[in-house]
C-alpha cells in the first residue's frame, strides 16, 4: 500500500513539475514584456524571448514574406493569368462602352472636363496662324524665283503650244466683235473722238469723207481684212510669244508687286473655317460623330490596351516590389506591434497546441515520477 502511495505521490509531483515547467516556458516566450531589475541587478530571462528578440523576429518575418510569400512569381500567378487578363479586358470594354461611347456628353464637354476650353476659338486661331505662316514662307521661298523656275516644264510647254490657239481665238472674237453693231458703234465713237480732238483738221476730213458713219463703213472692211490676213496671225503669235518669254524671266515679286494677298487670304480663312465648322462638330456626342466607335474599341483598343498593361505590369513587377520595400514594411509593422498584440497573435493561433504541450509536460513528468518511484522501491528492497 505504501508503495502505491509513493508511486502516486511521485507521479503527481512529476506531473505538476512537468506541466508547470512547460507552462512557465511558454509564458517566458512573452513574459515579462520588459526588463525587470532588483536594485541595479537585472533579473535573468527578462524580458521574455519574443520581446527580447523582436528585432530579429521582425527582420526574419520580413525576409520570409519577401522570399517565400509575396514573391514576383506569386503576383504573376495571381494577377497575370489568362483568366485575369480576360476579366480585365471585359471590364475595360464595359467601362469604355458605358462611360465613353454611350455617354451623352459632347466632345466639347469631354474636352472641358480635362481642362481644355474654348476649342473652336483655339482651332480657328491656329488655322489663321498656320495660313499666315505658310503664306509668309511661300513669299520668302518663291519671291526671288522666276516663273520659268517655278512653273513645271510641262505647264510651260503646254502654254507655248496654246499660243497659236489663243491667237486664233482672239482673231475670231475680233472679227465677231467688229462685225457686230456694238463693234460698229465703238468704231464710230473712236473716229468721232479722234476727229474732234484734231480740231480744224478733223472738220476738214469730215468735209471730204462725209459723216463718221461713212468712214466706219470704209474702215471696217479693212480691219476685218487685216484680221483675216495670215501675217496678222503670225505677228500676234510672235508678239505674244515674245511677251510670254519675257514674263517667264520675271521674278515672282515683280509679277505680283501690286497684288494684295490679304483679301484672298481672308477669303481662304473664312472658307476653311466654314467648311470645318469646329463648333458644330464639337457639339455632337462621340457616338454621333463615330457610330462604330464602341465596336472598334472592342475589337482593337481593349485587347491592345489590356495586352500593353499586362505586359508592362510583368516587366515592371519586380521593380515595383523592390520600390515597395515589403521587407522593410513588414519589419516596421512588426516592430511597431505592442508585445501584448504579438502575444495575442501567437496564442490566438497556437493556444490549443500550447495547452497540449503543457499537458504533455505533465504526462511526461508523471511517467518520470512513476519511473523514479519504481527505482526507489527496487533500491530499498535490495
Amino acid at each position: 500500500m505504501n508503495f502505491i502511495l509513493i508511486l502516486f505521490f511521485m507521479a503527481l509531483v512529476g506531473a505538476i513539475i512537468g506541466g508547470f515547467t512547460n507552462h512557465l516556458a511558454i509564458k517566458m516566450l512573452f513574459r515579462p514584456h520588459e526588463v525587470k531589475y532588483i536594485g541595479n541587478w537585472r533579473v535573468p530571462f527578462t524580458p521574455g524571448l519574443i520581446p527580447k528578440r523582436r528585432d530579429e523576429l521582425a527582420k526574419q518575418l520580413g525576409r520570409t514574406v519577401v522570399e517565400h510569400l509575396l514573391t514576383p512569381e506569386t503576383f504573376k500567378r495571381r494577377f497575370f493569368s489568362n483568366d485575369m487578363k480576360q476579366k480585365a479586358e471585359l471590364w475595360i470594354q464595359a467601362q469604355l462602352s458605358k462611360h465613353v461611347f454611350e455617354s451623352k456628353m459632347t466632345i466639347q464637354q469631354w474636352l472641358s472636363k480635362v481642362g481644355i476650353g474654348q476649342v473652336p476659338y483655339l482651332v480657328e486661331g491656329k488655322i489663321d496662324s498656320i495660313l499666315d505662316e505658310q503664306i509668309a514662307l511661300l513669299e520668302l521661298k518663291f519671291s526671288s524665283k522666276t516663273l520659268r523656275e517655278l512653273a513645271p516644264q510641262q505647264w510651260q510647254q503646254t502654254a507655248d503650244e496654246r499660243i497659236p490657239e489663243l491667237v486664233t481665238y482672239m482673231i475670231e472674237k475680233g472679227e465677231t466683235y467688229f462685225a457686230s453693231e456694238e463693234g460698229h458703234q465703238t468704231l464710230k465713237k473712236l473716229i468721232d473722238d479722234f476727229l474732234a480732238s484734231k480740231g480744224t483738221f478733223g472738220n476738214m476730213v469730215q468735209m471730204f469723207m462725209g459723216e463718221s458713219t461713212t468712214i466706219v463703213n470704209r474702215v471696217k472692211p479693212e480691219i476685218l481684212k487685216f484680221l483675216n490676213s495670215p501675217g496678222t496671225s503670225e505677228l500676234l503669235t510672235k508678239v505674244i510669244q515674245g511677251e510670254w518669254e519675257k514674263l517667264k524671266d520675271l521674278q515672282l515679286n515683280q509679277i505680283v508687286v501690286n497684288f494684295d494677298v490679304q483679301p484672298v487670304l481672308s477669303i481662304v480663312k473664312s472658307y476653311v473655317k466654314q467648311e470645318l465648322a469646329i463648333e458644330k462638330r464639337l457639339d455632337s456626342t462621340l457616338q454621333e460623330y463615330w457610330p462604330g466607335g464602341a465596336d472598334w474599341a472592342t475589337n482593337n483598343l481593349s485587347p491592345k490596351m489590356t495586352e500593353f498593361v499586362f505586359l508592362q505590369g510583368e516587366v515592371k513587377l519586380e521593380e515595383m516590389i523592390e520600390r515597395l520595400k515589403l521587407e522593410e514594411m513588414v519589419q516596421a509593422q512588426v516592430d511597431s506591434f505592442p508585445v501584448e498584440r504579438l502575444e495575442d497573435l501567437v496564442l490566438g493561433i497556437s493556444r490549443k497546441e500550447f495547452k497540449m504541450i503543457t499537458v504533455l509536460g505533465a504526462v511526461l513528468g508523471g511517467l518520470i515520477g512513476l519511473i523514479q518511484g519504481g527505482i526507489v522501491y527496487v533500491t530499498n528492497i535490495l
